[in-house]
């Protein structure tokens, strides 16, 4: 189990759908939560950006215990059709932002480990990940990306204590789909309820799991 009563918890992407319902979850548990976002003047593509989101939070709190990364941008069309900026906002955004975040907290992370707290990373790079999908081929190589590096990185961090964790839900009913930086959205199934898939991550953290597949959801 993960207390998270007092846990310092930076969430990237606080204002979307499912990093407000996160954020607030967690504060409901009892977490100290930093929300940072676009809307907040953060963005997480340059390594300086993301060294500075954690060094507020250690400025302020002085100390950090969880990372949740719920930063994305999506775009739909034919994959013959891309564009190279689309494809460089895809990688930036869904890849490398979240990768240079996780980076930039990794020995602070670690510190929290050596004090006797239980830090974890959330990573959220959705179903796309498991099962490409046509018209989305460069979201989801965006996002299976991320999930490859936190499958990997995985392994190294827990040697000191630190878990990571990528969740990987079916299409949710935020907004990001009525957003897209490029294409319009087709016809997706049933929505899965962001509330459910926000407690459902937030479980996750409390319980220690390690992976959080579609299937979960």
């Amino acid at each position: 189990m993960t207390t998270l009563e007092g846990a310092v918890v930076l969430v990237a992407g606080a204002s979307g759908g499912l990093g407000s319902r996160i954020s607030s979850q967690l504060e409901a548990a009892g977490a100290t939560v930093v929300r940072a976002s676009r809307s907040t003047g953060s963005d997480f593509r340059t390594s300086a950006a993301a060294e500075e989101a954690v060094s507020g939070v250690l400025a302020q709190h002085g100390r950090l215990d969880g990372l949740v990364v719920a930063t994305g941008v999506v775009a739909f069309g034919a994959a013959s059709e891309l564009e190279p900026a689309t494809l460089e906002e895809l990688f930036a955004v869904n890849t490398i932002g979240p990768v240079l975040l996780i980076t930039a907290s990794a020995k602070h992370l670690a510190a929290s480990a050596k004090e006797g707290r239980e830090p974890f990373v959330i990573t959220l790079s959705g179903v796309v990940s498991e099962m490409p999908m046509a018209g989305l081929a460069a979201y989801s190589a965006s996002k299976a990306g991320l999930a490859g590096f936190v499958v990997a990185a995985s392994r190294e961090y827990r040697r000191v204590g630190v878990r990571l964790v990528d969740a990987r839900p079916g299409h949710t009913a935020t907004q990001l789909s009525e957003h897209p930086i490029a294409g319009s959205a087709p016809k997706f199934g049933q929505a899965l309820d962001p509330d459910r898939v926000a407690e459902r991550i937030l479980k996750a953290i409390v319980d220690g799991e390690k992976d959080l597949p579609s299937t979960e959801f």
